[in-house]
This record gives C-alpha cells, structure tokens and sequence, in this order.
C-alpha cells in the first residue's frame, strides 16, 4: 500500500506540472481584461494613437505600485467601438485586492476626420507622458473582471479659433465580473485530490496544493457538483449544489477525507 500511495503522489505532481502555469499560480490572483469602446460622435474617424499602459495596483503602506500592461498599441479610430462594440487592448493576472488608477500613454498621431479632411489633435505632452483617471475596483481571487475604458470622442475633441483641434481626453470607467471561483482546503494535505467542478458536459479542474487549498477559477454562474478525487487510501467525496456567483468565490471550507 505504501508503494502505492507514492505511486500516486507521483502521479498527482505530474498531473500538476502538466497544468497551466496560470492554474497552478492562480491562488489569491485575479484575471484583469481591458476594453476600448466609445460614445457616439459627429466624426468620420477619430483616431487616438495609444502606446501602452500600466495599472495602479494598492498594496498595505504603498500609493504608487504601477505595473505595465502587456498591451495591444496602436492607432485606434474610436468610431469602431460604438454602440457597444469593443475591443481587447490588454489580459493579465493581477494580485487580489484592489485596483486605484490607470494610466493610458498617448503618441502623437492623433487625427480627426471631417469632411473627408484629417486634422492633427494637438495632444499635451503631459498626455504623452502618462493619462491618468481613476478606477477604484476590488479583485477577488480566481474571478474574471472585464474593465472597460470608455472614451467620449464628442467630449475630447475641442476646437481651437485658428480652425485646428486639441484632444483633451475625457474617459470613463466600469468594470464587470464576468465569472467566479470555488476555493477550499483539503484535509488531511496528504490526500492531494484532484478537484472538479461539473456543470453538464463542462468540467473545470485543478489539483489541491501541498498545503492543501485549491482554486477553480472562472467559472460560470450557476449550480455545479464538485468532486474530490484524492489519491490512494483515501475515499472519493463529491459536494453537490456548488452554486457560483459572478464576482465572488464561494468558499466550501474544509473538506476531510477519510
């Protein structure tokens, strides 16, 4: 029996390094997307050229805790992103906790058109250097938050008297939690079981850690039966009517083995 239950450990460690780096990570991370989209506009075309962008992650005693953004830059014709279009800029996986500001870099080759004519946006340095607006949004861990940055073309475009353009940005934000999480420890933490959430035919898994937590992570709402399979003395356990609530991780406490 005692070769067995190595066997089995073995097993299990393979099965946990032949998961996703982001599975096995995941604990206390939250997955953060960015989305453009835009209110309508009396333009053809307003192009808003953005190089890249960083987050204001809070943590206890720091204020300034910015992280870059793997983002998607380019020159984007708001226009495209109206009447709730969207697009994808940036997904990354944050700390639980919260969320105080972004900070959008603007280029220099902002345009608008009218009349079949493009105009320069004369765009403050300051814009260049780093936009600010405020985001104020709490992560919790294994859940999906979908950010979108909404950019009000019809605002932001100001005439100068020489007949040219200043782009003065004004933005909005809001944030949705597009799906939630399970988490629990297992005891006793040798039991190492393999956790599945199942809702019909979708199946979701994870492998508890060495200190016995697990995490399933973006999950849909709704009511699941999730199975323990643990390794070898120990007794499969399944607890139904799991239900999954988007933006919260429904905590199913201790779950013991026999």
């Amino acid at each position: 029996m005692y070769k067995q239950i190595i066997a089995a450990i073995l097993v299990a460690g393979a099965l946990m390094l032949s998961l996703p780096s982001c599975v096995r990570d995941s604990v206390k991370n939250a997955t953060l997307s960015v989305r453009l989209t835009d209110a309508p506009a009396n333009y053809q075309e307003v192009l808003i050229d953005i190089q890249s962008a960083q987050i204001n992650v809070s943590a206890t005693g720091i204020t300034e805790n910015w992280q870059a953004l793997p983002f998607r830059s380019g020159v984007y014709n708001l226009l495209d992103f109206r009447n709730g279009m969207d697009t994808l800029l940036a997904k990354v996986e944050l700390p639980a906790g919260e969320i105080s500001q972004m900070r959008l870099v603007l280029g220099s080759n902002n345009r608008v058109k009218i009349n079949g004519q493009y105009y320069t946006l004369d765009t403050p340095s300051a814009m260049q250097s780093g936009l600010k607006f405020n985001i104020n949004a709490t992560l919790t861990e294994g859940v999906e938050y979908q950010l979108w940055i909404d950019f009000d073309a019809a605002r932001s475009i100001v005439a100068k008297g020489n007949g040219g353009f200043n782009l003065k940005p004004v933005i909005r934000t809001f944030t949705k939690a597009t799906s939630g999480a399970i988490k629990g420890l297992v005891s006793p933490t040798a039991a190492m079981p393999y956790v599945m959430a199942i809702a019909g035919s979708d199946t979701i898994g994870t492998i508890a850690g060495t200190d016995g937590k697990f995490l399933l992570r973006g999950i849909a709402a709704g009511s699941y039966k999730v199975v323990f399979q643990p390794v070898s003395p120990y007794v499969n356990k399944t607890v139904d009517n799991v239900i999954v609530i988007s933006g919260q991780a429904t905590d199913l406490g201790t779950v013991t083995f026999q």
